[in-house]
């Protein structure tokens, strides 16, 4: 389109939907949010209204042609990438039902059973993705059994950048990396009959869409959605990956000499390398992921931590709390400008703590439902301080502990997410894994990545190396080297830390027996 210089970078997260302007040289111009809500229910269900997410998209984008002139006319390509997992069925008439998000744990019991089975471990080499609640395949094998009018009313199933997708462009297709990770083989980036019969769906299969890569080809935003967006009709949209990786890519997970590997620590702790297919470690356990990068022939290997910084918050909420109950309120951001200076006065190593917070329990890289967090080592001289250092100390070695299941760990550590702004987090976890940490100054990484693949896919950029080289090294900080002392610590650290978690599910299994209601 004759005067289009801006790509828009389309992030539809669980809890808000960014939409990002960027230049064709990856420069940041404006962004524009809406709130993103869904519902949690006592049965673990955790489901969310499909026409509000699209409505909260094309509000998102509305708004962000509210803060940059002429965006409509400017507009060259948009891309969009969206949270991962969970199941967004439609059918003839539009949506069945709400969708299942990845914090949906309903599928809990049909993951046991499948995951015990003989066909697992197959299912396992093909996607290099262990089995659990969060997916697609889990939900629908468990619909399957339990409400199989779902996916009878049902046309295709998709997740939910593919519904905005949909919305977007009239096309029901999803893209390579949630496909093979879910239904497929990591290494061809197709379907896969082995997965798809150890999930026992094979009489499901018409409901999995074409798999169309982004990277390489686009579709023209339909009258519709330009009139629902504010954008022009014909527009080309690109089908993003899942925003796990699109994060990592616009963070710095590929690219540069020696092994890099990219972590993502905010309400959730997210660890990726970037390995060459035949490169990749499948661990005994049958845990984790790997998920394709829009490189040919590059998949990143995964481990998930359900919470991260959210332990953080758990600790800096007790003593809200006490203080509040004292007639000494404080907020969050008063507490959390003390850490430095708790960090400063607490002595390293002294105490292992598993940040285990989440209900959910944990899923990297082991998967326990009931795992819960804890202390191991407290004595009566120790302090606030000393909580707030094994709490931060937890992430570094529960970020160790994922990066050990994926092989050796990696030479230089890219990190982003709230834990990235604090200096004494960013040494904890650099010393943790005894490698350099390097800070991205991109601030919307996952939409980033996603503009990324629409700039290769529009001929900005002749290979997504190349806008690398434009978009993401020049916004890469200065290597931080980890400080040896704490690295000594955390050497003797982490055998506890694991010597710990690896006896305490017996103790898991009977807390969750004994918080049972009576009759369960």
């Amino acid at each position: 389109m004759a005067g289009a210089d801006i790509l828009i970078g389309i992030d539809a997260g669980t809890s808000v939907i960014k939409a990002v302007a960027f230049d064709l040289r990856g420069a940041q111009l404006a962004a524009a949010s809406v709130p993103n809500r869904y519902q949690a229910g006592g049965d673990g269900s955790a489901t969310q209204p499909l026409a509000q997410t699209w409505d909260d998209c094309a509000a998102a984008l509305r708004g962000l042609g509210d803060k940059v002139p002429d965006l409509a006319r400017r507009t060259a390509a948009l891309s969009v990438t969206a949270q991962g997992d969970g199941t967004w069925l439609v059918g003839r008439d539009g949506p069945v039902g709400d969708a299942w998000l990845w914090l949906d744990a309903r599928a809990a019991p049909t993951v046991a059973r499948l995951a015990a089975g003989p066909a697992n471990r197959a299912r396992f080499e093909a996607t290099g993705t262990g089995l659990n609640t969060c997916q697609q395949g889990s939900q629908m094998a468990h619909m399957d059994v339990h409400c199989p009018e779902l996916l009878d009313r049902a046309e295709v199933a998709l997740h939910c950048k593919d519904w905005l997708y949909l919305n977007l462009t009239g096309v029901r297709a999803t893209d390579p990396s949630e496909a093979s990770f879910t239904f497929g083989n990591f290494r061809d980036r197709r379907y896969d009959d082995t997965v798809i019969a150890a999930l026992g769906l094979e009489h499901r299969r018409t409901l999995l869409p074409e798999i169309v890569d982004g990277a390489q080809l686009t579709h023209p935003l339909t009258p519709e959605a330009a009139a629902a967006t504010g954008l022009r009709a014909g527009t080309p949209v690109s089908l993003g990956y899942v925003d796990m990786v699109m994060t990592a890519l616009g963070a710095g997970v590929y690219g540069g000499a020696g092994d890099v590997a990219c972590s993502t620590v905010g309400s959730t702790g997210v660890h990726l390398r970037a390995v060459r297919a035949q490169d990749v470690h499948l661990n005994a356990q049958g845990t984790g992921y790997v998920i394709c990068l829009p490189i040919p022939g590059i998949v990143t290997q995964v481990q998930t931590n359900m919470a991260a910084t959210l332990n953080l918050d758990w600790i800096l909420g007790v003593a809200a709390g006490i203080l509040s109950d004292v007639g000494q309120p404080v907020t969050h951001r008063d507490l959390v400008a003390h850490i430095e200076g708790w960090l400063a006065q607490s002595k390293p190593g002294q105490i292992v703590y598993h940040p285990y917070i989440s209900e959910a329990g944990e899923r990297g890289p082991f998967v326990n439902a009931d795992a819960r967090a804890g202390f191991v080592g407290l004595s009566a001289g120790h302090r606030y301080p000393d909580l707030i250092r094994a709490v931060a100390e937890g992430l570094g070695m529960a970020m160790r502990d994922c990066y050990a299941a994926m092989g050796p760990l990696p030479a230089e550590l890219r990190l982003t997410g709230g834990a990235a702004r604090s200096r004494g987090l960013r040494g904890i976890l650099s010393a943790a894994l005894d490698a350099p940490v390097r800070v991205s100054e991109r601030d919307e990484a996952g939409a980033a990545g996603a503009a990324m693949m629409a700039a290769v896919a529009i001929g900005a950029y002749p290979d997504m190396e190349s806008c690398i080289a434009e978009w993401v090294t020049p916004l890469l900080g200065a290597a931080e080297a980890p400080d040896p002392d704490l690295v000594a610590a955390y050497a003797r650290l982490f055998p506890a830390f694991s010597a710990a978690r690896q006896a305490l599910p017996p103790a898991w299994d009977a807390l969750a027996l004994a918080r049972a209601p009576k009759g369960d």
